[in-house]
């Protein structure tokens, strides 16, 4: 006697499945997120062979003691893509699995086409399931010569895919991307939860068992995270975020998880014509020269990972016009910009209540490094008194509730940079001046160890 298919509720946020609709999922804890699905009576479904790249069967497991497992580095594959090689932690683990998300148009496609093109001592297969033929190779002539060693089909079935694999065996593997992919074994749409998760775990078995490194693209929804069930961010090792704005010419790279590096680091892009272009002086790029006399500016001196670069940070006071003061901020997490205004009231004297507040980094850059808080307070005082910072003064600083200026991290590296660009003064925290290693001789450094003191210095 045949099956009947069975229906289930999943979770979209989660993965998680109840044979009844439920209003907040018990696993997850959201609410509205469980979606009817119909699961297909093959007993089979989830028993899909995956073909190895050399061709060998799977090893078997057996457990072994820990003291006698040899904890060697990884031996990596290093990309021409320095900027991808720095935020994946040294280039690309065999075996691993890595997932690139972002809005779209932002750039994904290109990012990883123009990597593949420049991978010319192994094989890669770049599987699309989005666009043709045709119009990848329009954008790779743009973006440069073709290898000989760059194969392209476009599939989405898991089993035809994995066909190409056996015959091709690459060194590795480009899915672009795996919210169009699909696995016949299942009765559900491409980008179901139960497809994203049952792909993604049938590549991940790949990459495990044949030690081939597999690079995956996914959508993100409007909220900013990536497309599909949470439980596809924790099968990957790796989860890459491309972000920033399209009226901009530049994009950031993010390790918002990474198994075998920092999630610290960042990479910066330059978008042109033929494609990405590493930034190697984001300094250059973050700030405007054009600003000698202008009043709300401060430049900070932050840290991505172990990137030092200078950026400027604006503010706008004006007095409310509607009686209740308005506190914006692009690009800097606006409670932590409540908090320094309630410092500057509290600690300082100033009084802010009754003025709007705007607060802007430039170029549309997000920061989270504490670091800059003093040139917020500095850009907020500058735009309220409309007096202008002198020119070649640069500040680094964290701001506790108190109004103390509290040490920050890589000191040596921040005024290196400051010194590198020409600024002639900085101010820094006073507990920092005997963590610099090395002090360069063109720029002096002007220790607080308040705010008050900051501002002294700053406005006299």
């Amino acid at each position: 006697m045949a099956k009947k298919a069975k229906t289930v509720y999943v979770c979209s946020n989660c993965g998680h499945d109840e044979p009844k609709w439920q209003g907040r999922c018990p696993q997850c804890g959201e609410w509205n997120t469980f979606k009817e699905m119909t699961i297909a009576p093959e007993p089979h479904r989830a028993s899909v062979s995956v073909a190895l790249a050399d061709g060998k069967v799977a090893r078997q497991t057996s457990p072994v003691r820990l003291m006698d497992i040899t904890a060697d580095d990884e031996p990596r594959i290093v990309l021409n893509d320095a900027e991808l090689v720095r935020v994946l932690g040294g280039g690309l683990v065999p075996g691993s699995l890595t997932l690139l998300g972002g809005e779209p148009g932002i750039g994904k496609s290109t990012l990883l086409l123009q990597t593949v093109l420049g991978v010319t001592d192994r094989t890669v297969l770049y599987v699309s399931g989005e666009e043709s033929e045709r119009q990848i190779k329009l954008r790779a002539d743009r973006l440069g010569q073709a290898p000989d060693t760059c194969y392209l089909v476009c599939e989405t079935e898991m089993e035809r895919i994995f066909a190409h694999v056996k015959n091709l065996r690459p060194a590795l593997l480009v899915v672009d991307s795996v919210q169009t992919i699909f696995s016949s074994a299942l009765d559900a749409a491409p980008g179901s939860v139960s497809q994203i998760r049952e792909c993604t775990t049938m590549l991940l078995r790949f990459a495990k068992e044949s030690g081939t490194p597999v690079v995956l693209i996914g959508h993100i929804t409007k909220d900013g995270t990536i497309a599909g069930p949470k439980v596809l961010e924790h099968i990957v090792d790796t989860v890459l975020q491309f972000e920033g704005d399209r009226h901009y010419f530049y994009r950031i790279l993010r390790a918002n998880k990474n198994r075998f590096g920092s999630t610290n680091e960042i990479g910066i892009y330059e978008m042109r014509g033929d494609g990405l272009h590493p930034v190697d002086n984001p300094s250059q790029l973050l700030r405007t020269p054009e600003q000698e006399g202008l009043s709300g500016i401060a430049v900070a001196a932050a840290v991505e990972g172990v990137r030092p670069f200078l950026i400027e940070t604006q503010a706008l006071v004006s007095t409310a016009a509607y009686g209740t003061a308005q506190r914006s901020s692009t690009g800097f997490d606006g409670r932590r910009l409540n908090m320094l205004l309630a410092v500057l009231e509290k600690r300082v004297g100033f009084k802010l209540a009754q003025k709007d507040v705007f607060l802007n980094i430039a170029g549309g850059l997000r920061v989270n490094d504490p670091a800059i808080d003093l040139s917020v307070i500095g850009a907020v005082l500058s735009s309220n008194v409309d007096t202008p910072i002198e020119s070649g003064t640069c500040l680094t600083g964290e701001v506790g509730l108190s109004g103390e200026l509290r040490p920050v991290t890589r000191i040596t590296q921040r005024v290196a940079e400051a010194a590198k660009l020409g600024f002639n003064r900085m101010i820094i925290p006073n507990a920092n001046l005997s963590g610099i290693e090395r002090k360069p001789k063109n720029i002096e450094l002007i220790p607080a160890s308040r705010v008050e003191d900051a501002l002294r210095a700053l406005f006299g």
